[in-house]
């Protein structure tokens, strides 16, 4: 990053926009799980929801952040301090992760903890428990791309590329049906598509802090691009439609037995069909089998994560344009992008408090007054702590 760059003030647009991701992951996590709510507010496998959008947005903003941060750091403390730092800090997150992460036990006796051995003992938290934190996700991710976050726009596409075709090997060799079935978003090897979010942010920092000036035009075509190819990937999913007059197929297995690479039959009679656009559910599996191209968090597909590193960067787009440009700046959103980190712990412990209260099927109205004491009690806790210049950062 130039020094020019590095010199530049804080920007607001950046804290903003990580303010309205926090409120939406709030808001999506309580909401999501009442039948209640409008479907688009709920977390899917197989196609990208509001919800689904959300978890992207914090890639963005961190690889934006780590992009800008580090320039800074890198010329103040020199190159190395700088790597040295970024790697005890994103271990100190993967730490978080795992401390606030709530495990069932291992074995109900000291007997069947020594039977389990070693591997059986992490085994299910290293591949699922773990990685269902974004924070761990998060932190690996980070890691992943620290070689290459000093780098030109050029070697971060082309290793953020590179990533996508490793995770589509191993996901054709095994991990599609493994994650899909028994992951969390991505699970472990979930870093290699959520760097495209991560380095998208990158870039994004490189657009908003030339020494020309912001290049904001660049910011909305490069977001319609990637939302546009995110959508084009995911037109795929319909060489796997279950032909009308094909019943028995239809009750089989729900996910293809040929999820990423689809054989030759497949492209024998499949003409290009539009998929449904994101925000709009797809048929069930006695239609459509479920498949590597359709839009999942869960599996973390390269569809799923350029549609959303698209929208994620459209987003912040807007904020930057409000913020920096025009002054514009909630409160709320100050707020809780000043202390994310608490507000994401304080979230869940908010959550396992009021939840109890509230049944699944409860009418809206009572899901409505849930949340609110749900979202007034984060508020007042993660407000309290600015009030008094109390930050938790890594």
């Amino acid at each position: 990053m130039s020094n020019a760059a590095a010199s530049k003030p804080r920007l607001s647009s950046l804290d903003q926009f990580r303010g309205y991701t926090v409120v939406g992951m709030v808001f999506v996590n309580f909401v999501g799980a009442y039948a209640a709510m409008p479907f688009l507010l709920k977390h899917h496998n197989t196609f990208c929801s509001y919800a689904d959008t959300i978890m992207p947005q914090f890639f963005f903003a961190v690889g934006f952040a780590f992009r800008l941060t580090f320039g800074r750091r890198a010329a103040t403390a020199g190159t190395w301090s700088a790597y040295g730092h970024v790697v005890r800090r994103f271990l100190g997150l993967a730490l978080v992760a795992i401390v606030i992460e709530h495990l069932q036990p291992r074995a109900p006796n000291w007997a069947g903890l020594v039977a389990m051995g070693p591997w059986e003992l992490f085994r299910e938290p290293l591949t699922r428990s773990w990685f269902g934190s974004p924070l761990m996700h998060i932190a690996v991710t980070s890691l992943w791309i620290t070689p290459v976050i000093r780098a030109g726009a050029g070697v971060r596409i082309a290793y953020m590329l590179a990533s996508v075709v490793l995770q589509m090997a191993l996901s054709h060799w095994f991990y599609f049906e493994w994650v899909y079935h028994r992951g969390v978003d991505g699970g472990p090897l979930g870093f290699l598509t959520w760097s495209i979010p991560t380095i998208v942010g990158t870039l994004a920092c490189d657009a908003v802090s030339q020494p020309t000036g912001p290049r904001t035009g660049r910011v909305f075509a490069w977001a319609g691009l990637l939302m546009a190819l995110g959508y084009l990937m995911s037109c795929l999913t319909t060489l796997y439609n279950v032909p009308a007059d094909h019943p028995a197929a239809a009750s089989q297995e729900q996910t293809a037995h040929d999820p990423v690479l689809p054989d030759g039959a497949r492209w024998r009679d499949w003409s290009w069909d539009w998929a449904e656009p994101p925000f709009v559910a797809p048929p069930d599996h006695g239609q459509r089998k479920h498949n590597y191209w359709m839009m999942s968090q869960r599996a973390a597909t390269p569809s799923y994560h350029t549609f959303a590193a698209g929208f994620a960067l459209a987003v912040y787009g807007l904020f930057y344009l409000a913020c920096d440009r025009w002054g514009w700046k909630l409160g709320l959103f100050r707020t809780f992008g000043s202390n994310a980190l608490v507000a994401f712990i304080v979230h869940n412990l908010v959550g396992n408090a009021v939840e109890p209260f509230v049944p699944r099927d409860a009418p809206l109205w009572y899901v409505t007054a849930g949340f609110l004491v749900y979202f007034g009690i984060i508020y007042l806790i993660v407000r309290h702590l600015e009030k008094n210049n109390i930050y938790l950062k890594l």
